[in-house]
């Protein structure tokens, strides 16, 4: 294995946290709990009496391409109400159909141990996101990517905050109150417009901005690469070498582009190269990150903590970066941050998308000690939802306060949610 390069978390140390959130995936009702100060016994009952989809209209949002404005809702007997919206990552046309005989009557308490106890631990033994076709929805217990199972264990982790009227992220020993934000590029069509972006998250109060190099216009004949240098030196210029930046061309380079295009953040210093050739070719992302000073931040194609170990056995990421739909839900996105901090590195879950699909990451960022960033689309409106009244902006000093309500804590306004409602499935 090649010498991994230094990080800031070499200079922290692994943290002792590993064995603490071991402990509350074994049974989170449980540290649910405990967290609340009651005991076990004394939870409400979380049997599962109702499970519904809401189908809402979502043309006039942005959204993910396989979002199709359906949103998950489980019932208990107590009353509590867990949502998710499904399709995120991948179709998912028959979730009510696996749920109702799988869940319905059961309860969360001995639900989600369950769930937990094998989430993302099981390797897919192949790069599911990168064949003809893309991901699939099923598999059986333990093996990932399972959309439905991770789907229904988010709701369940709602429900169990909502039952003891804490944060997910507390009930994970998350002790933050906010996580430092980065601004996520949107596509333009001309350098001058990146680097016109790029100074406007500064001033606007971001300590941080990220490109996404793929609306460029570029000379008939010229290679994409040649471009995206062009981009990160005029972003580099306009916002000075004091702010934080990064390179996110998800996927799109061969070793030999990205080699080239690397040179360039580092002698520009950037702070990260995101994705820059695919994650199936494991040698390839060795080599560049022997090569390059800049960290390599790698993740969102792999689907289990096993694949997760092994390029960080290869010496293949400096970060690790996971999108909690495929590994697991909430309880493999831990997993896999307290792998990432056994081995000193920083662990970066993905943010990108709905409102829902962010707070799940931003608990996850929340309650991981090896987190130190919140990525906000820019500009941060654009995947705001009407039904959903609380907005994740940043605040004076360029943080995103932490949820204060109950389970995710960005619930659902019923009745905003009415006015775009086509049906509801049951």
């Amino acid at each position: 294995m090649s010498q991994r390069k230094q990080s800031r978390r070499d200079f922290l140390g692994a943290s002792a946290g590993v064995a603490a959130v071991a402990s509350v995936l074994a049974d989170p009702p449980r540290a649910a709990a405990q967290s609340a100060g009651v005991k076990r016994g004394d939870l409400p009952d979380l049997t599962i009496k109702e499970i519904k989809v809401y189908v809402a209209d979502n043309t006039k949002f942005r959204h993910n391409p396989n979002e199709s404005g359906e949103i998950i809702s489980m019932v208990t007997n107590s009353g509590h109400e867990g949502t998710y919206p499904i399709g995120n990552r991948a179709p998912m046309p028959h979730w009510l159909d696996w749920a109702k005989p799988t869940l319905l009557g059961k309860n969360i308490i001995d639900l989600l141990p369950s769930i937990t106890a094998t989430s993302g631990l099981k390797a897919s033994f192949e790069f599911i996101g990168e064949r003809a076709g893309g991901e699939r929805a099923g598999g059986g217990p333990g093996e990932w990517p399972n959309y439905n199972t991770a789907a229904a264990e988010i709701c369940m982790w709602d429900i169990l905050g909502k039952a003891v009227n804490r944060p997910v992220y507390k009930l994970l020993g998350g002790t933050k109150d906010r996580v430092l934000a980065y601004a996520a590029s949107a596509d333009h069509a001309t350098v001058e417009e990146w680097a016109a972006e790029a100074l406007r998250t500064k001033e606007e109060g971001y300590k941080a901005y990220k490109i996404h190099p793929f609306g460029l216009k570029r000379k008939k004949g010229t290679p994409a690469y040649v471009g995206h240098i062009e981009e990160i030196k005029a972003v580099r210029k306009a916002v000075g070498d004091d702010f934080v930046l990064a390179h996110d061309p998800i996927q799109a380079y061969n070793v030999y582009e990205a080699m080239k295009v690397g040179r360039v953040l580092d002698e520009l210093g950037y702070a990260w190269f995101e994705d820059p050739i695919r994650t199936i070719d494991v040698d390839g992302l060795v080599e560049l990150n022997r090569t390059l000073d800049l960290p390599l931040q790698v993740g969102e194609y792999l689907f289990a903590i096993s694949d997760f170990a092994e390029y960080i056995r290869r010496g293949a990421m400096d970060s690790v970066r996971l999108i909690a739909d495929k590994v697991g839900g909430i309880s493999g996105s831990m997993r896999v941050g307290m792998l990432a901090d056994a081995h000193n590195l920083e662990c970066t879950p993905h943010n990108f998308g709905n409102p829902a699909e962010q707070a799940v990451h931003f608990h996850l960022e929340l309650a991981m000690p090896n987190a130190y960033w919140f990525e906000m689309a820019y500009p941060p409106d654009q995947f705001d939802r009407p039904y959903i009244p609380q907005k994740l902006r940043i605040d004076q000093d360029g943080y995103v306060p932490a949820p204060t309500e109950p389970g995710l804590g960005y619930s659902i306004d019923h009745n905003a949610l009415d006015k775009i409602l086509k049906r509801v499935d049951s």
